[in-house]
């Protein structure tokens, strides 16, 4: 893989709103986690929690992602400041919008 292939995304405009299941969903807004079938331990530790939505990204091929922090995650605040570890990432078709608090 070429060096400019690992940076295609730099500088790339995150979008500020994305709509899903008839809701527009924004960064801060909360989410419940399902993730798909076949995934890690990971995804199976997760499926129900509820998050919040730190960032929403699209790759180079349009696709959406959200990064995800838990709302009972202790280190919660590692997430919110981007470390490894506490920042989950999940397609839109893996989330259900939740109503705000």
């Amino acid at each position: 893989m070429k060096e400019e292939d690992w940076n295609r995304l730099d500088g790339r405009p995150h979008p500020k709103c994305v709509s899903f299941c008839g809701r527009d969903l924004r960064v801060g807004d909360r989410v419940r986690v399902w993730p798909k079938k076949g995934g890690d331990a990971t995804d199976i530790v997760l499926a129900g929690k509820i998050a919040i939505i730190e960032e929403i990204e699209q790759d180079y091929e349009d696709k959406v992602h959200l990064a995800l922090v838990m709302d009972d995650d202790p280190g919660r605040d590692l997430g919110i400041t981007r470390q490894p570890g506490h920042r989950f990432f999940y397609h839109l078709e893996e989330v259900e919008p939740l109503d705000p608090k």
